[in-house]
C-alpha cells in the first residue's frame, strides 16, 4: 500500500510539473507541493483527477468561471484559495 501511495505522488508531481503552458506549471506544481504530503490515499486521488484536467478548465476553476457542476472537495477548495 505505501508503495501505492508514492507511485501516486510521483505521477501527480509530475503531472503538475509538466502540463504544456508554463504559467499553468508553475502554478500546479507549486499547489501539489504545498499540500501532497498531508493527503491520504483518498485526498491523492483527489488530487490526481484535478491535475489531470485541462488548463483551460483549471484556470475557469481557479477564477470561479466554470459553468460545470463542479463538487467542491477540500483539494478544489484549497485550489481555488491557493
Amino acid at each position: 500500500m505505501k508503495a501505492n501511495k508514492e507511485e501516486l505522488k510521483n505521477k501527480i508531481i509530475y503531472r503538475a510539473s509538466y502540463r504544456g503552458s508554463k504559467e499553468m506549471d508553475i502554478l500546479m506544481s507549486n499547489f501539489v507541493k504545498s499540500l501532497i504530503d498531508e493527503l491520504d490515499l483518498s485526498g491523492l486521488k483527489e488530487l490526481n483527477i484535478l491535475v489531470n484536467k485541462d488548463d483551460e478548465f483549471l484556470l475557469n476553476l481557479k477564477k470561479n468561471l466554470t459553468n460545470k457542476k463542479i463538487i467542491l472537495t477540500d483539494i478544489v477548495k484549497k485550489f481555488q484559495k491557493f
